[in-house]
């Protein structure tokens, strides 16, 4: 017998665990959403086996619940559950990346059939909403789960299991310890790389020509600003006194950073990048982390009709799926680059060897 799962919010998260689960033969994959634009897309693409207008009424078929809306829609709905006269137990999870407030509003849960286990899946894209579902979106991924309680061991492992064609690697943490961690490496980073584009766009008024030279590494390195403004304002509502207590830190170490400039002290300066050069070369390019990971491969290309296209095609055949391309040095008569990038590394090393084999000069790089 099938478990049936609902999947409440179909957006990029719910979307994808939906379009996994859906494929497992184990589940039968109810989707609930408000948006009735996006009940039909995922019916139409068979995200899921079926549709639901009313939480309610799915909630009380179901085994398993993944609440995959924004964290106030969440938490409305972790309300809801006390509100439905369930006839068997149900195990709920979530998939907010703050994780305090929705264990908070668990823990006032009085529907004695309801089993809640915090979640959070550390994956996401450049695109958001159900038309960027992916089935692989948490493949290798870590995907963090907080229990109510130490006892929660039986409906920790249920989680896992139900969730298994994913392949995450599942971590336990406590709810703080989770949303402190997220703080620093993903929530707080968008904050600055929101700061670092406003400070350009003042910038730019003053000088005209400046989006054409942020055109490169500074995009690149302010990509996240580019994110889903709504989600983000939801996630730092949520997590507020993070973030300030993480600007206080930011504004004393910009002020430190500014005295070593002032000093203009060489051998301080160069021993501030070193360590952070060492810090962050330490990390581990391999897995996957808070902020979705990108992988560039270089290909050398001669100047001549044709060359971006055989480049493309070679890649197409192979259904090798491209998520952006750049053409970089390219004048008429001098060899250029192409930067292609993949959200993911296996797509990477497959299109490097395939380029590799037909000749092309190819450098990898991660981001």
């Amino acid at each position: 017998m099938k478990n049936i799962v609902l999947v409440a919010g179909l957006g990029l998260i719910g979307g994808s665990i939906a379009k996994n689960l859906t494929l497992n033969n184990e589940c039968f994959v109810i989707g609930f959403d408000q948006s009735e634009k996006t009940l039909a897309y995922a019916k139409e693409h068979q995200i899921v086996h079926e549709t639901a207008h009313n939480f309610k009424e799915a909630a009380i078929r179901a085994d398993y619940i993944i609440l995959a809306a924004p964290i106030s829609g969440t938490i409305e709905l972790i309300n809801e559950l006390n509100n439905i006269p369930f006839e068997k137990q149900v195990i709920v999870t979530d998939v907010a990346s703050v994780k305090g407030s929705v264990m908070k509003a668990a823990q006032s849960l009085t529907n004695e059939y309801v089993t809640f286990v915090g979640g959070h899946p550390m994956a996401g894209s450049h695109k958001t909403g159900i038309t960027a579902a992916k089935e692989h979106l948490f493949e290798n991924a870590m995907y963090i789960l907080t229990p109510m309680s130490a006892e929660g061991t039986d409906a920790v492992n249920q989680v896992k299991r139900i969730l298994q064609p994913l392949k995450s690697n599942f971590v336990i943490l406590q709810p703080e310890d989770h949303d402190e961690m997220t703080s620093v490496v993903s929530h707080f980073p968008h904050l600055i790389a929101s700061s670092l584009v406003h400070q350009a766009r003042r910038w730019s008024d003053e000088h005209s020509f400046l989006p054409e030279l942020a055109a490169g590494g500074f995009r690149d390195i302010t990509r996240i600003a580019s994110s889903n403004p709504k989600m983000w304002q939801d996630i730092f509502y949520h997590n507020g006194q993070k973030m300030s207590t993480l600007l206080e830190e930011w504004i004393m170490e910009m002020l430190s950073l500014k005295n070593i400039l002032e000093k203009n002290s060489t051998e301080t300066m160069v021993t501030y990048l070193q360590q952070a050069k060492e810090y962050r070369d330490g990390l581990d390019s391999k897995k996957r982390g808070a902020i979705p990971s990108y992988f560039d491969l270089y290909v050398d290309i001669k100047d001549k009709p044709g060359a971006l296209a055989r480049v493309t095609h070679l890649l197409a055949e192979k259904d090798i799926s491209i998520m952006n391309i750049r053409i970089l040095e390219m004048r008429e008569g001098i060899d250029g680059a192409l930067r292609l990038t993949f959200s993911r590394k296996r797509s990477q090393e497959e299109a490097h060897e395939l380029l590799m084999h037909h000749g092309y000069e190819t450098t990898k790089e991660n981001r």
